[in-house]
């Protein structure tokens, strides 16, 4: 299929379907938040709200609005917002991991992921609401200088807690990366601290999240930054090749790093080769580190970062090379298109089976932030070329 086609197709259903149900269903007016889930019929569920997903429905209609989304975005935005400080923000100013339907803390607990995902939706609320920009500065380094103050490792990047808790993670640093790379961009916020931050993430992630001998990123491991002990420290998602090669190579782009786009290319590679179940051509979930498929299940978000790393590959390359690239976004994309096909347009399947079947189970909010930021990527990078 023509990839400029699919990406038509793709904006339109994001615009006319998926954003005006998503501001309808997915927000509660009652509460002023964000739901977890939409049902296949198209109503909201009463299921508990991780606090993950009110930053990430405020990037998504922020981002909307400064794309010239015509719906109603502004409301949700600042809304989804008011509600995350309400309900989620702790007295130590870090956020909280999970409340109920009726916005009551079911787990106050500290997560380094949630936190980067506060720090997206303050840079992306900085660009789209200029009367509350001072706010937004003032609160990204508060809470930026409340992680160095409290959560530092001592080596490089974020420990899990304080005190530490074992195993780190790679994939909060990812985002915590791209919040960085978001936050650099707004003028006005700290720009050397965010760089700072960027670039210390991006050689943590070269050095040591990214194995040195198979070139693949892993996703746990021990307080040194070394694999984790046992079946943990196995672990390669084929989703995260794809998500941290996109960000190196716009990390790299404005750096001018030639390492990190051998290594994005490499990440790619693995993702492309290892992690593309060949009967049904969609990302799988989990490989472990000799390249076997550890769980078959293909999720909906690895074909968005699969669709981002492609397009963004194409746009930085040129005749066969960029060829191959566009081909592979546009596998991505179709399959991409297939979680997409649902009795009320503008939900999505999350999981498809090893037979090609997918669970029958609602939307979950959370997809929305992958799918709009892959869909913008690839118009982006389509007007590039």
């Amino acid at each position: 299929m023509n990839i400029d086609l699919q990406a038509r197709e793709l904006a339109g259903w994001l615009a006319d379907a998926a954003l005006p149900l998503w501001r309808q269903k997915g927000f509660d007016p009652e509460s002023g938040g964000f739901v977890e889930t939409i049902d296949m019929k198209g109503e909201a569920t009463r299921a508990n709200r991780r606090s993950r997903v009110q930053p990430r429905q405020v990037y998504c209609f922020a981002e909307a609005g400064r794309r010239g989304w015509s719906g109603d975005w502004r409301t949700v935005a600042e809304g989804g917002l008011l509600y995350f400080d309400r309900v989620y923000r702790q007295p130590n100013g870090f956020y909280g991991a999970l409340a109920d339907a009726d916005g009551q803390i079911i787990d106050p607990s500290f997560d380094l992921y949630n936190q980067a995902f506060a720090l997206l939706a303050f840079a992306y609320l900085a660009e789209v609401l200029p009367e509350r920009k001072a706010e937004m500065i003032g609160r990204s380094d508060d809470l930026r200088r409340k992680l160095e103050a409290h959560r530092k490792h001592p080596l490089a990047g974020f420990e899990e807690d304080n005190p530490p808790r074992l195993p780190l993670g790679s994939n909060p640093h990812m985002h915590l990366f791209e919040a960085c790379l978001a936050s650099e961009e707004v003028e006005g916020f700290e720009r050397v601290a965010w760089t700072n931050l960027a670039d210390e993430i991006a050689h943590l992630a070269m050095e040591r999240f990214i194995d040195a001998e198979s070139g693949a990123v892993r996703e746990f491991f021990d307080h040194d930054w070394a694999p984790f002990p046992g079946g943990k420290g196995r672990i390669v998602e084929p989703g995260h090749q794809f998500e941290w090669a996109w960000l190196l190579l716009r990390w790299a782009e404005r750096r001018g790093n030639f390492e990190a786009i051998g290594k994005a290319r490499r990440l790619f590679d693995i993702g492309e080769a290892h992690g593309i179940s060949p009967e049904r051509d969609v990302a799988v979930m989990t490989l472990l580190d000799d390249f076997s498929v550890a769980d078959p299940v293909a999720r909906l978000w690895p074909q968005t970062e699969w669709l981002k790393a492609a397009i963004r590959f194409a746009a930085l390359t040129d005749g066969e090379e960029r060829q191959r690239y566009l081909a592979s976004a546009s596998r991505a994309a179709a399959a991409l298109q297939r979680f997409l096909e649902t009795p009320v347009r503008g939900l999505w399947r999350d999981k498809q089976k090893a037979d090609g079947s997918f669970i029958d189970e609602p939307a979950p909010a959370s997809s929305l932030y992958h799918i709009l930021c892959a869909i913008y990527e690839l118009e982006d990078c389509l007007k590039r070329m």
